[in-house]
């Protein structure tokens, strides 16, 4: 069989066996980014966290991942994509328990740092090893877009699943969920998945590693800081000293012999558009689900399993569109798909953005479809394009960048947007007689007046329509950058642009 042959060998039994595999990791990774809005409030009332202490429960599992998936990528190139699989499997059921049995903020906040270590260990594992299986492009057009449907699954899902264990059980039960698919994972990993290992690929530069991840942890921290006390000079210093270590980071990548980051892949221009739209896709779905999730509790009163089927009209939304989305790109040109999807997107924020603090839940819940309608064609197109421009040889770190910016995206979405709407709370409750009132709505709720509640749930209706309104333009945006740099997949002559996996149209 000649390499040509070879390259396009048509997937058998073992490859789509494979792929059922690797979609519960996929889909399990997802739901924990949104499992735990659902438990907001519990965790407020069990453990008593302030204001910032559950902003990073909330987000630290994204961040970490975020920090960690292109090291992650790259060792997996090195010492095999099944093996680091399977040591993540085993690393995530145990930091899940422990997250579970958590008894502080800060016992909780570490448990779910350890889980993010290890969900980086799983996640661009799954999409590499998807992309050496099927190496038919058709094939893995569709096996891409089947991982794209469960990972938008999983976050689309997360708050239906824990509404339904916060019913019954306690809030540390959602964590639990992760291991039984990890067991399997374990079990049926060795037989059905090949190993794959770029025997070229050289040990993560450690410096680099450090610079990215303390890039990330000052920039949030200043962010975080500045929504809890103002614009002090801690916060203004914290990221100053993030943006440091950014550029440090990024001139590194151009002096080691084993850069973290393929620098090269972001002069096309395809590749680093379709990360920005996915980048900022994910962080306004990720900001947007902290006030929804509070405001069908705390403001409509609802149950956590209510509060979770209100959302499921925008789940199924979300799984149709990232099937659809390979369909639609062979009749239509993928840019113009994903410029589409996202002026949809950027229109159900602005029917979020009415929504005011009389419980206007089909209103709500009528701007979140449009939401999840956008974004499965963003996610699932987005993701083959960016794979699709790296070398077989280098499918772990081109998928740990996809990731990454999706991972990034939901954790930045929810510091940013999470802390425009506590500094709008807090300057509607400057003059609340508790820091607890003044702290979260469900501190005024537990402790407040009549009067005090309803002054409280103005000031966070507030703040959740600031933050539709910046998802709104931030999606517009998006979608004319989309129109005018993505509206051709391949170009004429000899552009250069063109990325080297460029047969999106034919998934």
């Amino acid at each position: 069989m000649t390499n040509a042959q070879q390259a396009t060998k048509a997937a058998g039994v073992r490859e789509w066996s494979g792929l059922a595999v690797l979609a519960l990791p996929t889909l399990l990774l997802s739901l924990d980014i949104t499992v735990l809005h659902l438990g907001v409030p519990h965790i407020s009332a069990a453990l008593e966290p302030t204001s910032t202490q559950l902003l990073w429960i909330v987000d630290i599992y994204g961040f970490v991942i975020a920090g960690l998936l292109v090291t992650m990528g790259s060792l997996g190139d090195r010492i095999g994509r099944r093996k680091l699989l399977l040591i993540g499997a085993v690393a995530f059921g145990a930091a899940s328990v422990a997250a579970a049995f958590s008894t502080t903020a800060e016992m909780l906040i570490v448990s779910r740092a350890l889980m993010g270590i290890a969900g980086a260990t799983l996640m661009p594992s799954t999409l590499a090893l998807i992309s050496n299986m099927f190496r038919d492009g058709q094939q893995r057009g569709l096996a891409i877009g089947i991982w794209a449907t469960m990972f938008s699954a999983g976050i689309a899902l997360g708050p239906i699943v824990g509404g339904a264990m916060l019913e019954h059980f306690w809030w540390g039960s959602v964590f639990l969920l992760g291991v039984p698919v990890m067991i399997l994972l374990i079990a049926a990993g060795p037989a059905l998945l090949p190993e794959f290992r770029d025997a070229t690929a050289g040990l993560p530069d450690v410096p680099s590693v450090l610079l990215a991840i303390g890039t990330m942890f000052a920039v949030t921290f200043g962010i975080k800081e500045a929504a809890s006390h103002g614009l002090t000079w801690v916060a203004a210093g914290s990221v100053v000293l993030g943006l440091m270590l950014g550029v440090a980071f990024v001139r590194r990548q151009d002096r080691v012999a084993n850069p973290l980051l393929d620098l090269g892949l972001f002069g096309n221009r395809y590749f680093r558009v379709a990360l920005a739209v996915l980048f900022i896709s994910t962080a306004a779905v990720g900001g947007i689900y902290l006030f929804l999730t509070q405001y069908f509790q705390l403001v409509a009163g609802r149950s956590p399993l209510v509060s979770g089927l209100l959302l499921l009209p925008a789940a199924v939304a979300l799984i149709i569109a990232s099937l659809a989305a390979p369909i639609l790109a062979r009749r239509f040109p993928p840019g113009l798909v994903v410029s589409a999807a996202l002026a949809i997107s950027a229109a159900g924020y602005v029917v979020v953005a009415q929504v005011d603090g009389n419980a206007d839940m089909p209103l709500a819940v009528l701007g979140f479809v449009l939401v999840y309608a956008g974004g499965g064609p963003v996610t699932a197109l987005g993701t083959n394009l960016v794979l699709g421009a790296a070398p077989p040889e280098k499918a772990g770190a081109a998928s740990a960048l996809s990731e990454t910016s999706t991972e990034l995206g939901v954790s930045l979405g929810v510091a940013v947007l999470g802390s425009v709407g506590a500094i709008i709370y807090r300057l509607g409750m400057s003059g609340a007689p508790s820091e607890q009132i003044r702290e979260t709505l469900a501190g005024a709720i537990s402790q407040g007046t009549p009067a005090i509640v309803s002054d409280a749930i103005t000031a966070f209706s507030n703040g959740f329509n600031a933050a539709a309104w910046i998802c709104a333009g931030l999606l517009a945006f998006s979608s004319l950058l989309a129109a005018l740099s993505l509206g051709r997949t391949r170009g004429s002559g000899g552009d250069t642009d063109t990325p080297v996996g460029a047969q999106i149209t034919t998934l």
